[in-house]
């Protein structure tokens, strides 16, 4: 073959498949929802006026409508906003939306350790296995309440070290929301100083970190491209390879000294399961997926509480005067002589709405964590494939024009009624809901008020960074974007 020849066939090996790609998106567009035009191939990944959705959204939903279409890399991902649409999909119509696809980093990270297909009852039994046995420890329970109590009690000795100077808070806080989910799954807790447990909190920031990253969509969108390359994901998967392996070590020794009649803790719960797995049809875990299992629980009680309390330290040090106002209840309802208790919470209507006015405004982006369609659905119109990616956006449900008045504002007066009670609003989603709703949502918030109401009984917060922008949600954004976050001051009270 001559050269001329060589090339024609090369240019139609190219050509070929990039027409295949480019009538396939185009047929499957023509079926879903209406949205921005992607690129061949790539999708609307690097469109800086797609991603990252919760901070897009606004603009997509006014040109689409609460429903559209977008693209990462050749395959589409429907996404639903505001409280009305997000609630009928993931309440009313649960079943059809509760699926999850594969997200590439825990595949790469899990796929020699456990079962990573979409086996929907072992799913199933998995997540009544863990949500039974978390219960049996204490979870949402006095028990439960007291770990937490003792662990703030921890962390104000480690703040009150730095004795009012310059600090950044972010070790101390990791530090003490993962030892109250280390005593329920290890039956231990760490000093804040131990090097292997900073180690271990380094990776599970760095996992968290990840599906905000501009790099982790890319990786979920091209991951066995990307798997042939250097970047934060190969950091990322050696760190996992260390923490995987301290797993193991604490699994033996719980082998060892295993008692089915007195279980001290998760590990214990899941290796007598599978004691009666090898005789039963229920074989819910393999020993491979003990390590799993213990490291998406170590990653989920640790890092959304831990980032919810940095937030909200910030939010309370950029405005003063709510702060003020909530160590006023917190002095006159507790005082200075014991610790907050859950009981108190329902004593303290002021400080339990701005502990959810701070998770409200908290932004979320889960384009990096989506559902999946488990059948072909008709919904509002539209119908959606089975197998679809959808993304539900808590923030538009958040920030809904139609459930909170003035939402761009921050304003504990969104929970509280006109005697100043506190109440309930419907369109609070921090924790998903529906079959996929976050199994940790008792002890978050446990840990959310306990913490919080325990650091403003004996400190008050100070930014020493300049910091000029007036919004606090912005600005924590840009912090929370570049990986670091603000240093602060914390001044011991006299009350």
């Amino acid at each position: 073959m001559d050269l001329a020849g060589t090339g024609l066939l090369l240019l139609l090996c190219v050509l070929f498949p990039l027409c295949f790609i480019s009538f396939q998106m185009h047929k499957k567009r023509s079926q879903l929802p209406p949205g921005p035009m992607p690129w061949l191939f790539l999708g609307n990944i690097f469109q800086k006026d797609v991603f990252p959705l919760a901070n897009s959204y606004k603009k997509l939903m006014k040109k689409y409508g609460p429903i559209f279409t977008v693209w990462k890399g050749p395959k589409p991902m429907v996404v639903l906003c505001g409280y009305e649409v997000v609630k009928d999909a993931l309440v009313n119509h649960s079943e059809e939306f509760g699926g999850r696809p594969s997200i590439p980093i825990n595949e790469r990270i899990t796929k020699v350790h456990g079962d990573s297909g979409r086996n929907e009852r072992k799913w199933r039994a998995k997540r009544r296995f863990m949500l039974s046995t978390l219960r049996d420890f204490g979870m949402g329970k006095k028990i439960m309440s007291e770990r937490v109590q003792v662990e703030a009690g921890c962390l104000v000795q480690e703040i009150a070290a730095t004795k009012g100077k310059s600090f950044d808070p972010t070790r101390s806080i990791f530090s003490a929301v993962s030892n109250v989910i280390c005593s329920v799954v290890f039956g231990t807790r760490f000093d804040y100083k131990d090097p292997v447990f900073l180690e271990h909190l380094q990776v599970i920031d760095d996992f968290m970190n990840f599906f905000n990253l501009s790099f982790g969509l890319i990786y979920h969108t091209f991951p066995k491209i990307l798997d042939f390359l250097p970047g934060p994901h190969k950091t990322l998967l050696s760190g996992c390879e260390k923490l995987f392996a301290c797993f193991r070590e604490r699994v033996e020794a719980h082998k060892q000294t295993l008692d089915p009649q007195n279980p001290r803790d998760y590990i214990d719960c899941i290796l007598i399961q599978m004691e009666k797995g090898q005789n039963h049809d229920e074989d819910i875990f393999k020993p491979e997926e003990i390590i799993t299992s213990a490291f998406g629980i170590f990653t989920a009680g640790t890092g959304t509480t831990s980032k919810a309390l940095l937030y909200d330290l910030f939010v309370m040090a950029k405005l003063p005067h709510i702060q003020a106002k909530v160590q006023e209840e917190i002095d006159e309802v507790v005082g200075a002589n014991r610790t907050p208790t859950m009981e108190d919470r329902v004593r303290m209507p002021f400080t339990n709405a701005v502990v959810h006015e701070l998770q409200r405004c908290e932004n979320h982006s889960l384009e990096n964590f989506p559902r999946e369609m488990t059948c072909r659905t008709v919904f509002r119109g539209f119908t959606i494939p089975q197998y679809t990616m959808v993304v539900p956006v808590l923030s538009s449900v958040h920030f809904d024009p139609l459930q909170w008045e003035n939402p761009e504002e921050f304003n504990p007066g969104h929970f509280l009624d006109e005697k100043g009670e506190f109440r309930k609003n419907d369109a609070f989603m921090p924790f998903s809901a529906g079959k996929r709703a976050c199994p940790g949502e008792a002890l978050a918030r446990m840990e959310l008020f306990l913490f919080f109401s325990t650091l403003l009984q004996n400190f008050t917060f100070r930014l020493t960074t300049d910091d000029t922008e007036r919004d606090p949600m912005s600005s924590f954004v840009k912090y929370k974007t570049k990986g670091v976050y603000p240093q602060i001051q914390a001044i011991k009270r006299s009350v």
